[in-house]
């Protein structure tokens, strides 16, 4: 018994964890599409958060360590096809999104202002 309740307690706590930090990008056997996220702003994206649209928050930056958008450029992301929240920025200057991504194809998110 104690067992069975050690297990659904790591169980509760790895999704748990799934929801905050928005979950996997990428979820096996799930066809793929991409996210190019396009910066049009004045300013340079320090962030990029993406989460399944099922998470309780809008997760973790999922930029590379030391990566930046500045103006003018973009960054393209490799996703699971289906429903994604996105938010870019930095402190104080940020916008947020909810996207479809296709199987197959490129979806653009592009950030003016």
């Amino acid at each position: 018994m104690q067992r069975l309740l050690a297990v659904i307690l790591v169980s509760l706590s790895l999704a748990s964890c799934s929801t905050v930090t928005g979950g996997p990008l990428v979820r096996s056997g799930e066809p793929i599409g991409y996210l190019e996220v396009i910066n049009r702003s004045q300013y340079t994206l320090t962030s990029i958060l993406i989460s399944d649209c099922s998470a309780m928050s809008y997760g973790l930056n999922r930029l590379p360590s030391g990566v930046t958008v500045p103006p003018g450029r973009s960054y393209r992301f490799t996703l699971s096809a289906g429903c994604w929240d996105v938010g870019a920025g930095l402190a104080y200057h940020d916008a947020y999104e909810r996207l479809q991504v296709r199987a197959g194809r490129v979806t653009r998110y592009t950030l003016t202002g």
